[in-house]
């Protein structure tokens, strides 16, 4: 295994996160510190879209939608694609990972690509770096909401959702991001020049809509009908879908005709979806009783996303030309 791929299972980011669910499993917590976890994690998401906001550029926003086929393809490939996949292998997921994984499983696959790993793998194997930023960060905004409207339509009344809880997103989500763009020309500069305040309001959110989740399910016995049979047809099933969005994207592109640069944009952000955004936005979707085994599969994904990439050469400096500026790549590389 290569350093690179050590370096990602020991990123101090996963480590803490698998801590906090061994630690809430193994030890329950009262309720009022279950209840502080969710109240503080309410507030953490929609400061996480309030600063995604103010650090997004409007003009590489609407310069990245030139490059119309590109863009199309992995829009296709993350909503379209994923989703209908998604859809078509929930019924043999409830019958060999159980109800609650097989929601999750399909949860995961409605969600908006990854911005850091997109960018990060598509240098790393020497694509359009710019292709990729644009591509991976119009997805997120997308998804704030195109995702709850593919939960309600695909997923329906076996979520627990309600059209309420979609308003929800609206409010705790796109409109800390639309205020966030209002303040952008004001503070995106200084937003951008930070990179850490990015990092650690994404970090800590992600860690306290775990902790809530995994701490709530424990308080409610969910992990005793947890089985290791369940566990393993999780991590094989989150491979093989992996695997056949890989392969789609790859011989996808091809197939339209992108060139090389474009194709491994494509694989890159097509193939991944999000941790940054898929935890947050779940608290306000699903209900507490299903918000932790609906969690869990995005976590098993964005690890195996993590550990298998695309065979490359080590990154290098690379000109970015025509569609988004370097700055925008620099401050989304801290990023999920």
């Amino acid at each position: 295994m290569s350093a690179s791929r050590l370096r990602d299972l020991a990123d101090p980011f996963i480590i803490t996160l698998l801590l906090i669910v061994a630690a809430g499993i193994l030890i329950p917590a009262p309720a009022a510190l279950i209840g502080a976890f969710t109240w503080a994690g309410k507030v953490a998401v929609m400061v996480l879209f309030l600063v995604y906001g103010a650090r997004l550029a409007t003009r590489d926003v609407v310069e990245g939608l030139t490059n119309l086929r590109l863009q199309g393809a992995v829009a296709a490939a993350t909503f379209l694609v994923f989703p209908l996949l998604g859809w078509a292998t929930y019924v043999p997921h409830k019958l060999v990972l159980g109800p609650m994984f097989a929601l999750g499983t399909l949860y995961l696959t409605l969600l908006p690509s990854t911005v850091q790993s997109s960018v990060s793998f598509t240098s790393i194997a020497r694509g359009n770096i710019a292709g990729a930023v644009c591509s991976a960060t119009v997805s997120n905004i997308a998804g704030v909401v195109l995702t709850p409207a593919l939960v309600y339509l695909i997923m329906g009344r076996a979520s627990g959702v309600d059209p309420s809880r979609i308003l929800n997103v609206v409010a705790q989500l796109l409109v800390p991001f639309v205020i966030g763009q209002l303040l952008q020309p004001r503070v995106g500069d200084w937003v951008r020049s930070k990179r850490w305040l990015t990092k650690g309001v994404d970090h800590g959110t992600i860690l306290l809509v775990v902790a809530s989740a995994v701490c709530g399910a424990t308080a409610q016995g969910l992990w005793h009908t947890v089985t290791w049979a369940q566990v393993l047809g999780l991590l094989a099933s989150s491979a093989i879908i992996l695997a056949i969005m890989l392969a789609l994207t790859w011989w996808g592109g091809k197939v339209l005709g992108l060139n090389r640069g474009d194709r491994i944009v494509l694989l890159m952000c097509g193939s991944k979806k999000s941790l940054a955004t898929g935890l947050p936005m779940a608290s306000i979707i699903f209900p507490a009783t299903t918000l932790a085994a609906v969690t869990v599969p995005v976590i098993v994904f964005h690890q195996l996303q993590l550990v298998v990439r695309h065979p490359g050469s080590p990154p290098r400096a690379r000109r970015l030309g025509g569609v988004c500026s370097t700055e925008s790549l620099a401050s989304t590389r801290d990023s999920q």
